[in-house]
């Protein structure tokens, strides 16, 4: 057995740290806080200085809380995130843009008439939501200067000089051809990114250079986006399983194999890892807003925070007439209208904050049905359960709500942190390749399991409300 590995997982909101031992498990945890900024025009941005600051006192508070060495480093993204940058000095030369930000809608319109064939190459519809869009708009509105990437890139050239980004992370730009899992020539052309100098695309385990960032020289051995780690660390390696994670915005990731799957519901089609040379694939559906929509919540004064969610939404046995679409950033998978905005409709004047909380707990979970349902729909048959993670989980509203719509039980991972661990996997895998997969991930168990307790006509009836609302937003659109 190797000895311990520091796992990083670099957030939207923050940044956590653990050393995870082979034998003992996590042994010591760090975190440090990202604030991203919020502006008009749909900006979202973060100062790269701050992605970076974070890294390396989350690694180093879990190094201190561990007190024991470690063999190497792990790290894990947030995936669409772009930054502008020199590869001389590795100087940032923009913000962040992280993948929240709207302001390249006008040129994935432009693109309109490629959409089919840039999603068909690359899996990924025409969004602002991944990378290729944001650096086109970089490119466009602030620098032609330097080279133009996803966080990671960055990140890992500041921590060993290296200039490489895992394959599954380069699969979220719309710029990687996804049968063979290398940047399309055509994809870059369509972006009027042809000529940029980009990262090499690498296996998610592997020695990707060294870093004195933690203390000693250390092999970085792992590299993945938060997303698929956390479905790695969930245990889902067959096709057909599942897992969903509500952290800022909920992701459900469900594994399809060696083979893409080229839905026609509405879903992503994307690398999942590539490991030994060798690609696994997975069907991905996003809700933009979880958490953030908590936050906003919080930010009217509804609620003091998301450990309200639960004494405050179970003062009340429903939610009152009220219906919420919580798409504050847009609606995601399975609709791709990144205009629309969100709504509140069925408001009377006894309508108390539990019945928002309720109502917004159906809309986060309701769209988790819609991603669920397409999925079976591209996979040929329906998710016999749902495995759980992130910081919303820890709400028995939102999970027993989950359940309910769903009509399908939801298993709460019990080991939190689950997309750090998914990277500790690989870097283990990195430092020790002889290895299994599933000698790498940690043994999976629920903390919690949750099963519907209502029938199928009433959960029906729900998504019925939550549907015809969207419907709706549709029309005025």
């Amino acid at each position: 057995m190797t000895g311990p590995v520091l796992a990083v997982d670099q957030g939207t909101s923050g940044t956590k740290a653990l050393v995870i031992c082979p034998e003992r498990g996590v042994i010591g945890s760090g975190s440090a806080p990202v604030r991203p900024r919020y502006g008009s025009g749909g900006a979202v941005e973060a100062d790269p200085s701050e992605l970076l600051g974070s890294v390396l006192e989350a690694g180093a508070r879990a190094l201190a809380d561990a007190a024991e060495p470690v063999v190497a480093v792990g790290l894990a993204n947030q995936g669409e995130t772009v930054l502008a940058w020199d590869p001389d000095t590795g100087r940032p030369l923009t913000e962040a843009i992280v993948w929240q930000d709207r302001r390249a809608e006008r040129i994935c319109g432009e693109l309109a008439a490629h959409e089919e064939e840039l999603k068909h190459l690359t899996g990924l519809p025409l969004d602002p939501y991944f990378a290729a869009p944001k650096m086109a708009w970089i490119r466009r509105e602030l620098t032609g200067e330097g080279v133009v990437t996803t966080s990671d890139s960055w990140l890992v050239h500041r921590l060993t000089g290296a200039f490489v980004t895992d394959a599954a992370t380069a699969g979220r730009t719309q710029l990687l051809d996804l049968d063979a899992a290398g940047w399309s020539p055509a994809a870059l052309d369509a972006f009027g990114l042809g000529g940029e100098r980009l990262p090499a695309v690498v296996d998610a385990a592997g020695m990707f250079g060294t870093t004195t960032a933690f203390g000693g020289e250390l092999p970085l051995t792992g590299l993945l986006v938060d997303q698929q780690a956390a479905l790695l660390a969930q245990g889902a390696l067959e096709p057909g399983s599942a897992k969903c994670t509500y952290g800022t915005g909920a992701f459900l990731l469900a594994q399809t194999g060696p083979v893409p799957r080229r839905g026609s519901s509405g879903l992503v089609s994307c690398v999942a890892w590539r490991l030994g040379g060798r690609t696994s694939y997975c069907l991905d559906g996003q809700v933009y807003t979880a958490a953030s929509a908590v936050r906003w919540l919080t930010d009217l004064h509804v609620i003091s925070g998301a450990a309200d969610l639960d004494p405050v939404g179970l003062a009340v046995p429903d939610s009152g007439g009220v219906t919420f679409v919580p798409a504050l950033a847009g609606l995601a998978a399975p609709w791709w209208r990144g205009d629309l905005r969100g709504s509140v409709t069925g408001l009377s004047l006894d309508t108390t904050a539990g019945h928002l909380v309720r109502a917004l707990c159906e809309g986060i979970a309701a769209q988790v049905v819609e991603l669920a349902d397409a999925v079976a729909a591209d996979l040929g048959s329906p998710l016999t359960a749902l495995r759980v993670d992130g910081g919303l989980t820890r709400s028995a509203l939102l999970m027993q709500t989950q359940a309910d719509l769903l009509q399908r039980p939801v298993e709460v991972s019990a080991l939190p942190d689950v997309t750090a661990l998914g990277v500790g996997a690989v870097a283990r895998l990195g430092i020790d390749p002889g290895l299994s997969l599933a000698e790498a991930v940690p043994a999976w168990r629920p903390a919690a399991v949750y099963e519907p307790r209502i029938g199928a006509a009433e959960a029906a009836e729900r998504l019925a409300g939550f549907r015809a609302a969207v419907g709706t937003l549709l029309e005025r659109s």
